[in-house]
């Protein structure tokens, strides 16, 4: 609908109040709820809101080390302006309007900060150069038993799982829960967040969902949207949900694969696809697949963002440490699939669960995009068997520190991302990294307290 659509809908429904969000550099939606008046009054000019949301890491504790806002500017309001696309209802609430927003300066320039800002920049690079970007995201997360006090309560510990065991694929598990599986499934559909496919994952309480795809923008609005809206619909049921990368070191982490796919302006036409191509993939498949390759070290944290999802990068944990490739092989960092014309994509298998979409999305087209403009040549082969073994092209940063490091000093990232937005983006992930340097751990007191 467009403005006039819009406003006309909430007079004639008398809908007193609207509900927008945003996501910070973490991913975490922000937002509030407002008057209709006041929506109908930003609708041209934004909503000033405190930039202090750009300022903080995920537990609202203020940077110390950024400059695009602190003690030093005072927490000025940003104007947030409403993207009338994304409008929807949510249904397990009233049905309440709601509206995804993002972040300009007051020149008009992109706020640095905001990561859907940046994704909107890549998609138009990719709009120019006449192609359709169709993206999709997977989730892996764990269910509890548990509410945000009991969990506090608890110290993290002894947590109970929404059932137990390892039984992935199970139709027993989700006959458990089937209000939670269906209010899952049904009311993310009537939120247009569709769903393709829900089922267990191997672990105790674990569920992965795979999204509908849609043009990369759209897709990336929706996972966002997922995420959250996957944690209230379980809230409704007395339960939680986690999407962090490895919350026991026993259990296997929660993936975040991207699957992708170039197609022509009219959406007719696939362009990774090739009928007399190796594995059915075009040369525009092979540069994008090149670039996404040659970029992956540099913009690493763009796909493992916390300190925790360096924890699910392990060897033989279903999730890559290499800078590979293979056909249809879930060990190496680039899955390539193509079971069909329609359906012959790129899985970028290295964002786990805890990633921000816009940022993952941004990195994957931004880094294919980059391969097709220098039309670099697929000269790594594809990894058969193994690609954990295979460490002939490099194996990935094993920590956010190492990883930041490599992004923050390489030049690579800012011709993809820019100066500003690199810059704001590595210095809270050195945050992250001071944060957690001076924490005092479980596994410490467990290891010294008795015996140093």
């Amino acid at each position: 609908m467009n403005e006039d659509q819009i406003i006309a809908y909430l007079k004639e429904n008398d809908i007193q109040k609207i509900k927008f969000a945003f996501a910070d550099i973490d991913g975490v939606l922000r937002g509030k709820v407002i008057h209709h008046k006041k929506f109908i009054d930003g609708l041209q000019q934004g909503y000033g809101f405190c930039d202090v949301v750009f300022g903080w890491d995920s537990s609202d504790t203020c940077y110390d080390n950024v400059q695009l806002t602190g003690w030093h500017t005072g927490y000025p309001d940003r104007p947030c302006r409403i993207d009338l696309d994304t409008f929807r209802t949510i249904p397990w609430n009233e049905d309440i309007p709601f509206f995804l927003g993002d972040f300009k300066q007051e020149n008009g320039e992109d706020l640095p900060a905001c990561s859907r800002s940046l994704l909107k920049k890549i998609a138009k690079q990719c709009d120019e150069m006449g192609l359709h970007p169709e993206f999709a995201q997977e989730f892996e997360w764990f269910n509890f038993r548990e509410t945000p006090q009991s969990v506090q309560d608890k110290g993290f510990a002894a947590m109970e799982t929404l059932t137990p065991g390892m039984f992935g694929y199970s139709i027993l598990r989700t006959s458990m829960e089937d209000d939670f599986y269906n209010d899952l499934f049904n009311l993310l559909m009537e939120f247009n967040v569709p769903l393709e496919g829900l089922h267990t994952e191997t672990g105790p309480g674990v569920y992965e969902a795979a999204l509908m795809h849609d043009h990369v923008l759209a897709a990336a609005d929706k996972a966002v949207l997922f995420k959250t809206a996957t944690k209230e619909i379980a809230y409704k049921h007395g339960i939680m949900a986690t999407f962090m990368a490895k919350w026991n070191e026993n259990l296997p982490g929660c993936s975040g694969h991207i699957h992708q796919s170039l197609w022509d302006k009219d959406q007719n036409k696939n362009l990774f696809y090739s009928a007399d191509g190796e594995h059915n993939m075009s040369e525009l498949h092979r540069q994008y697949l090149a670039g996404q390759l040659y970029c992956l070290p540099y913009i690493l944290p763009m796909y493992a963002p916390t300190i925790n999802s360096y924890k699910r990068l392990v060897e033989g944990a279903w999730a890559p440490t290499t800078v590979s490739w293979g056909v249809d092989n879930r060990t190496t960092a680039l899955r390539v699939l193509h079971p069909s014309e329609g359906y012959t994509r790129l899985e970028t298998r290295i964002p786990g669960a805890d990633t921000n979409p816009y940022l993952a999305m941004a990195a994957a087209l931004a880094s294919g995009l980059y391969g097709i403009k220098h039309q670099l040549e697929l000269k790594i082969p594809a990894t058969k068997g193994n690609g954990y073994k295979d460490k002939s092209n490099g194996s990935l940063s094993s920590n956010l520190f190492d990883a930041t490091t490599l992004m923050k000093d390489s030049a690579l990232p800012k011709e993809l991302f820019g100066e500003a937005f690199v810059e704001h983006f590595t210095q809270t992930r050195f945050w992250e990294c001071r944060q957690y340097a001076k924490s005092v751990t479980d596994w410490e007191l467990k290891r010294y307290f008795e015996i140093i």
